[in-house]
């Protein structure tokens, strides 16, 4: 099951990393100095982005060359 991880990092900030169903690591956050700001971001991507745009820069940087 794909999961979102909390950690703290070697600076001591709270981050976190989206992990698939095969335990690879697919993305990670920014560092957050509070524990609720990054579950905050966790929510927020929860809650904003199911249906998000794909917008492929290296195809459009191809197509204007």
């Amino acid at each position: 099951m794909h999961k979102f991880e909390i950690y703290k990092d070697k600076a001591g900030e709270f981050r976190f990393r989206f992990k698939a169903s095969n335990g690879e690591t697919m993305f990670s956050s920014e560092g957050y100095k509070a524990r609720a700001s990054a579950v905050s971001a966790i929510e927020s991507i929860k809650k904003n982005a199911p249906g998000a745009e794909t917008v492929d820069t290296t195809r459009e940087a191809r197509e204007g060359a």
